[in-house]
């Protein structure tokens, strides 16, 4: 029996990694310097970022930043009430590399 080198090994983990991408303007201008921002859990590690895009999307990734970002206190209807705390992933892919974030998975 011949393993292929070529083996993809995604799992459902790595999906519930990447939640969704972050697509505003700032992250559209990044991308055409080979950056992609996803949104991640709060828990998720730039090891387990890492690799859960290059399997996913069979990219070389060099480097992985991440921000937290707190939720706000905002009111609504006179009670004050707070967003949810959320993570942001700044991935920067090498050189040639793409990843078009405007189409599904």
């Amino acid at each position: 029996m011949v393993k292929s080198k070529n083996t993809n090994n995604v799992t459902a983990p790595m999906y519930d990694t990447l939640v969704r991408p972050v697509i505003t303007e700032k992250s559209m201008v990044s991308s055409e310097a080979g950056k992609v921002v996803f949104l991640v859990p709060l828990c998720a590690t730039k090891d387990e970022i890492k690799a859960s895009v290059e399997n996913i999307f069979n990219v070389k990734v060099t480097k992985v930043n991440t921000i937290r970002q707190f939720g706000k206190k905002k009111m609504f209807r006179g009670h004050e009430g707070v967003r949810s705390d959320y993570k942001k992933a700044v991935i920067t892919l090498a050189e040639g590399q793409n990843i078009d974030v405007t189409t599904g998975i």
